[in-house]
């Protein structure tokens, strides 16, 4: 019985795309293999305050979701960028130090929504170079042994303040590419909520369902059996 050469092909890239993704799926994070709580650090700019008022930030509701075994803190500062040389860097605030004081087991990072404004946009080029280097001061830590960087999420009806969906799609490969140098994680926030516009109050800030759409992404991404169904 001849084979056909056209099905073994394709046979053969299925194959070789599932072993990809499953070796780009890291493995779930264990509490049982922590003595004490796994700490968590939440990095991030408006969209990770957003709702903290009424204790429904992405946070808050991630920390609802995993329990007590694991201690979740909002390290979010408005209006910051991950660029250095942008007009509010996070590197700058008290919380940035503060993050790592905090000798988190587990980073988050979700960064980038504020640099593409445009008196932002116009250092694009040291995007990378940024990013990289605040990941490497969070491995630099002995305590961080699983870091993971989000993609923002998506922005609708045109933006604000000169926030936009065309650099934060431009922003997605940069990310990609300094997580697989880095060797850390991806949650793809935008891929999550890019067809719920209605989760978004003013286009750019998610509403609380929106923090909770954000925050079951990523506790399926921390620990697949701790994560509820969306």
């Amino acid at each position: 019985m001849k084979t056909n050469p056209t099905k073994l092909i394709t046979l053969i890239l299925v194959t070789l795309t599932t072993i990809v993704a499953l070796a780009d799926t890291p493995p779930p994070i264990d509490p049982s293999s922590y003595t004490a709580p796994i700490r968590v650090a939440c990095v991030g700019d408006s969209i990770t305050v957003v709702n903290s008022n009424t204790k429904q930030s992405w946070p808050d509701q991630l920390q609802a979701i995993l329990g007590d075994k694991w201690v979740v803190k909002n390290f979010g500062v408005s209006g910051r960028t991950l660029l250095k040389k942008g007009d509010c860097p996070y590197w700058k605030v008290p919380a940035f130090k503060d993050a790592h004081s905090f000798n988190p087991d587990v980073v988050i990072i979700m960064l980038g929504t504020n640099d593409t404004k445009p008196q932002n946009w116009v250092r694009f080029e040291d995007f990378s170079h940024d990013y990289r280097d605040l990941v490497d001061s969070f491995k630099k830590l002995s305590s961080s042994t699983h870091i993971f960087i989000c993609h923002p999420p998506p922005v609708f009806g045109g933006g604000k303040y000169g926030i936009n969906e065309a650099n934060v799609l431009k922003e997605l490969e940069v990310i990609d590419r300094v997580a697989a140098d880095e060797g850390v994680n991806v949650i793809d926030i935008h891929g999550a909520m890019a067809n719920n516009p209605e989760l978004f109050g003013d286009g750019v800030h998610p509403i609380p369902a929106g923090s909770g759409v954000m925050a079951k992404t990523i506790a399926a991404a921390l620990t697949p059996q701790s994560a509820p169904a969306n």
